[in-house]
């Protein structure tokens, strides 16, 4: 899907200047239409200052979010939005967004919720990481059907159709088109990782614990759209 993108190499200047891709996205015009900005596949409400963080030391700031379609960190610049571009993530250390942090985990951004031990890009033994993977599903536009019926169409087709032409970036998606967000969370220790999304999986990781995760959960209401809900509940576990 990836190979749909229309991208060209830019040099861009936040601070200091970084190889980065440009993609046709929310222009001028769109930021000035009559109806309101709706950012259904952005995890932020609006851009935010934010911090890029190179390795070796230098930091770049922006006004930045996060595509959860594409996983991609984006900043906006004179009225484009901007996306880190494949041949340059390997180059970023984290991203800092109002205050939360985005690493790249699993050649991708991801959210790291909480880690403990270790260096920034391993865990050390007895310690771990847990990141939370954003998505976003896109549901098209139905068609009409018999009797006052409306069929959907295959979202991947038109997922593929709209990041093909950069509409993907832009800060609303067409009229008719629903998104629907999701996580999967991630945790990394002793070299592995495993990913969940629901909590009979996190008790199924976690065997040993089964009368205490009973308890907690009486106690507790862990709901897996609820990130900190999520982290203390595998904090919890992990102690």
């Amino acid at each position: 899907m990836k190979n749909l993108r229309i991208r060209k190499s830019i040099g861009l200047c936040i601070g200091i200047i970084i190889g980065l891709a440009i993609i046709p996205a929310a222009t001028l015009q769109t930021l000035a239409q009559s109806r309101p900005i709706v950012l259904s596949h952005y995890i932020f409400p609006e851009f935010t200052e934010g911090y890029i963080f190179l390795k070796g030391g230098p930091i770049n700031k922006g006004a930045l979010n996060f595509n959860a379609l594409t996983e991609e960190v984006v900043f906006m610049s004179k009225g484009k939005v901007l996306a880190i571009g494949e041949n340059e993530i390997g180059r970023v250390d984290s991203v800092l967004i109002a205050g939360r942090k985005f690493v790249v985990f699993n050649n991708k951004f991801a959210e790291l919720l909480f880690e403990k031990g270790g260096s920034p890009n391993l865990p050390s033994a007895g310690g771990f990481r847990l990141f939370a993977e954003h998505k976003c599903s896109v549901i098209p536009p139905g068609k009409p059907g018999p009797y006052g019926t409306t069929s959907q169409t295959s979202s991947t087709v038109t997922l593929s159709s709209i990041i093909g032409g950069g509409t993907v970036y832009n800060l609303s998606l067409p009229d008719g088109y629903k998104t629907k967000p999701y996580t999967y969370y991630w945790i990394e220790k002793d070299g592995n990782a495993q990913k969940f999304s629901t909590i009979k999986q996190i008790q199924k990781a976690y065997p040993a614990k089964a009368d205490a995760i009973k308890s907690y959960l009486k106690d507790h209401k862990v709901k897996m759209e609820d990130y900190d809900s999520v982290k203390d509940f595998v904090i919890f576990l992990e102690e």
